[in-house]
């Protein structure tokens, strides 16, 4: 569960601006922003490792729900990314 989706980011926000305000709560090993495929923008979505469970647990109660830059962060944990195949569709039965 160190891995944390944080989101409703000012489309200004860098990679290390983010670290810094996860890095308050421990070890921030990696940041990714999203962008959006087609125009490169970023989206304002944001996926945080930390180095383990107990610090992300606590950056999640502390900055979800906080204002940053006007707006509010909504931080949880993230889900497992399911595979997608090469036309972008998801491994998912379809259901009939």
């Amino acid at each position: 569960m160190n891995n944390i989706q944080a989101s409703n980011f000012d489309l200004d926000m860098t990679e290390q601006t983010i670290r810094g305000l996860f890095i308050e709560f421990g070890v921030v090993e990696r940041v990714k922003l999203m962008t959006d495929r087609k125009t490169a923008q970023p989206t304002g979505v944001a996926f945080i490792e930390m180095a383990n469970d107990t610090d992300a647990q606590r950056a999640i109660e502390a900055i979800n729900g906080a204002e940053l830059n006007g707006r509010i962060l909504k931080v949880n944990a993230a889900r497992p990314q399911l595979h997608r195949t090469a036309a972008g569709h998801t491994n998912r039965k379809k259901r009939t």
